[in-house]
């Protein structure tokens, strides 16, 4: 079996964003079972999720959630909300 290691990239805010996300779905809720069934995508979940935590020094800054929040308005600017996809409709 090929163990070769592969590489994701994301910037900051997106690493940042997933991994709160992360958190929340793996640990303050039965969220995780419901969205991923299969729980052999659990070892990539948990590696992603682990390999942020041990990365984002922001996530156990005093003002994360307001990081937190900038992070995703800096996100949204990029990809749009979901009233921009409605209004644009």
């Amino acid at each position: 079996m090929d163990e070769e290691p592969v590489i994701i990239k994301l910037t900051r805010d997106q690493a940042f964003v997933l991994s709160d996300w992360l958190y929340t779905v793996m640990m303050q809720s039965d969220k995780l079972d419901a969205i991923v069934p299969d729980r052999a995508v659990w070892s990539g979940i948990y590696a992603i999720s682990g390999t942020l935590e041990t990365t984002l020094p922001e996530v156990f800054m005093p003002d994360w959630a307001g990081r937190l929040d900038q992070a995703r308005q800096r996100l949204l600017e990029v990809v749009g909300s979901e009233e921009d996809d409605e209004a644009g409709a």
